[in-house]
């Protein structure tokens, strides 16, 4: 009799806890990692509508979700040391909006969320759009296609242009040289030579740069963004010091002070990006998510810096601002 109550006690203790460590399981919260090239004292918009996205879908951060942020990785060095700090913590996946190609050779398994300004498919970063193969699916900005409509409303604001220079960090040389074919050839189909204006590291030599390009007797400047996003005001500043008019790749350049910018709509793909890390979470994976392709663009216009620099904006462009700043 005494056994038979021991040998019950045990199957209810066995049975007690299976069932804690079950509601264990089901409540363990995910923990993604996110990694910035902005410094943490400025995370900026796009951060900020990624974790919208988050929000819209149920996810509280410090509740049922914890995004390990990683900021200030734009140079490749710390890139890849923070992906390895996210990799020893076991996360459940990982955001990444810049240096995609080199977040795929480090991460083999670990589940990829980009926000690409490559294209993904001729790049090799994914098998098609459609069907993305391997570990990494998300959203693609589609910011070089654009490098023929940026160029065009340039021209127009600018009817002398013949000769751009293009902004470069060459600590992301891979990546801008496979951007500056589509650059070359929008200009080449618009009669307008480049030149290339080469700036190194963190900490880039930006008076330099402006130096060389108002030497060089540029009539415009079209900047690569991804390494320089933490130096968005000064850029401006300098363009507008040395009369030169510069076109980016996103809203948030003419937001800092930039004359124009001809992109998609990044905030809205930074909210979409959090619809992945939702679906992977809840069992989808990467493989077989299609990587979505941006439907609205936005061409803003910052009048102020045009009145700085002395450019009068033709009505015909004005008109098709989706947003001027003034």
């Amino acid at each position: 009799m005494l056994n038979s109550i021991i040998c019950s006690i045990a199957i209810i203790a066995s049975l007690a806890l299976a069932s804690l460590i079950h509601a264990q399981e089901t409540l363990k919260v995910p923990r993604i990692g996110y990694i910035s090239g902005r410094d943490a004292t400025s995370p900026g918009p796009l951060v900020a509508a990624f974790r919208q996205g988050l929000a819209k879908l149920g996810y509280v951060e410090g509740k049922n979700i914890t995004v390990e942020y990683r900021f200030g990785a734009a140079e490749s060095a710390v890139f890849q040391r923070v992906v390895g700090e996210l990799l020893n913590l076991k996360v459940d996946l990982i955001v990444v909006p810049l240096q995609v190609a080199t977040a795929k050779r480090l991460v083999k398994t670990t589940p990829i969320v980009m926000i690409s300004n490559l294209d993904p498919v001729n790049s090799g970063l994914i098998q098609s759009l459609a069907q993305p193969g391997a570990n990494i699916t998300g959203v693609t900005t589609l910011s070089r296609r654009l490098s023929n409509r940026r160029l065009e409303l340039l021209k127009e604001m600018v009817p002398q242009l013949g000769r751009l220079g293009v902004l470069r960090n060459t600590n992301d040389l891979s990546n801008s040289l496979m951007h500056m074919r589509e650059i070359d050839a929008a200009a080449r189909d618009l009669n307008i030579k480049t030149q290339v204006i080469d700036v190194h590291g963190a900490q880039p030599d930006l008076e330099g740069a402006f130096s060389n390009a108002a030497k060089s007797h540029l009539d415009a400047l079209l900047t690569l963004t991804p390494m320089l996003i933490n130096h968005q005001k000064r850029i401006a500043s300098l363009a507008i010091e040395h009369h030169l008019p510069t076109a980016y790749e996103g809203s948030t350049w003419v937001e800092a002070g930039g004359l124009m910018s001809f992109s998609a709509d990044e905030p809205e793909l930074f909210r979409r990006a959090a619809t992945y890390v939702d679906k992977i979470l809840k069992g989808a994976k990467p493989a077989d998510l299609p990587v979505e392709e941006p439907t609205k663009f936005e061409f803003v216009l910052n009048r102020k810096t045009a009145e700085a620099l002395n450019l009068k904006i033709p009505d015909s462009v004005l008109r098709r601002a989706d947003r001027v700043i003034r």
